[in-house]
């Protein structure tokens, strides 16, 4: 799954401590799902998109071909 979350973050000028903070999660986590090593629970991914005013659609993008 890819994400905007590293350019949207630069937007704001936030550092991944300051988004992990306003998300309530760990910046090791942030890091991980920047980098596609992880893929943030649904909750998470709300939380996320709620902050940068956005629709999860607009963050995250499945990379799956369709079946």
């Amino acid at each position: 799954m890819r994400n905007r979350i590293a350019e949207l973050r630069t937007e704001h000028s936030w550092t991944q401590a300051d988004l992990a903070q306003r998300v309530g999660i760990s910046r090791q986590s942030i890091n991980a799902i920047e980098t596609g090593k992880f893929d943030p629970s649904l909750p998470v991914a709300f939380r996320i998109a709620r902050l940068f005013d956005l629709t999860i659609e607009d963050i995250f993008t499945d990379d799956q071909p369709p079946t």
